[in-house]
């Protein structure tokens, strides 16, 4: 009876544990320092208990307060559990680096590594342009996207079996960035038809107004998708005509050498 009774509570979340992630999380995607009471009112809980939370977090190193404010940052520990994340992609990581390099010594404009997690994709790696008018991109190592409004997220999407497909569309709320940005379900599923047929996906500034994308995928030995490989830049300099004629041949090759080199074996 006993056992039962502590298999159902393993089953449940705990949800003090919950509480301090959801803080985590939100301080991640505000970006700068934030006071207690406006954590407190973002993450719907009471300030005692947010106060609490940020003091085990705090102990912990993966939150920090400033003395002079007492707002709270995250701390050094998330880097350290990032970089540890980042290691486990270093495979991939490893074999693409040099062709990222090759990428923008070619076009001279931005090159990124993504994977996929659930709804959104993360870029683990990326070599910027040498422009010298450099665009600051929200794709940057570490930031996550929504899969439906980025190249590189539609590129992975796209060559996932057709069940996990729907089930990821299902999950996602297809929020609108621009006026560029897919916010039907049955258009994107239309558009990643379409990556799966032509093997490249293309951002017309669907995240960012003005920046545009064009990405492929990635493949392993088990001809399973792994990671997505992009080319980034202002819609000034990666004009219409440059994507489809300079830039798919270039991205598609390039995402089909390092797909050999993690030993995947072309059809």
């Amino acid at each position: 009876m006993n056992g039962n009774v502590t298999e159902e509570k393993e089953g449940k979340h705990v949800q003090s544990l919950e509480r301090a992630l959801n803080i985590l999380e939100v301080m991640a995607r505000e970006g700068a320092p934030i006071s207690v009471t406006e954590l407190a009112e973002k993450v719907n809980l009471k300030i005692s208990t947010v106060h609490r939370l940020l003091s085990t977090l705090s102990f912990r190193g993966y939150v920090e307060q400033d003395p002079e404010d007492n707002k709270y940052k995250l701390g050094l520990k998330l880097l350290e559990i990032g970089n540890s994340v980042l290691n486990h992609s270093s495979d991939i990581r490893t074999i693409a680096r040099p062709y990222l390099e090759e990428l923008v010594e070619k076009c001279n404009e931005t090159a990124n590594l993504a994977i996929l997690d659930e709804t959104d994709v993360v870029y683990i790696d990326q070599v910027e342009s040498k422009n010298l008018i450099i665009v600051r991109m929200f794709a940057q190592v570490g930031n996550r996207g929504p899969v439906h409004c980025t190249a590189s997220g539609k590129a992975l999407l796209a060559f996932y079996p057709e069940a996990k497909i729907d089930e990821i569309i299902e999950k996602l709320e297809m929020v609108k960035y621009t006026n560029e940005t897919i916010t039907d379900r049955n258009h994107l599923k239309k558009e990643l038809q379409r990556i799966r047929q032509d093997g490249y996906a293309l951002d017309w500034g669907e995240r960012e107004e003005h920046v545009r994308c064009i990405a492929a995928p990635i493949f392993n030995f088990e001809g399973k998708v792994i990671a997505s490989i992009s080319i980034s830049g202002p819609s000034t300099r990666i004009t219409t005509y440059y994507m489809k004629n300079e830039l798919v041949d270039l991205i598609m090759s390039t995402a089909a050498n390092i797909s050999q080199k993690m030993g995947y074996k072309m059809r």
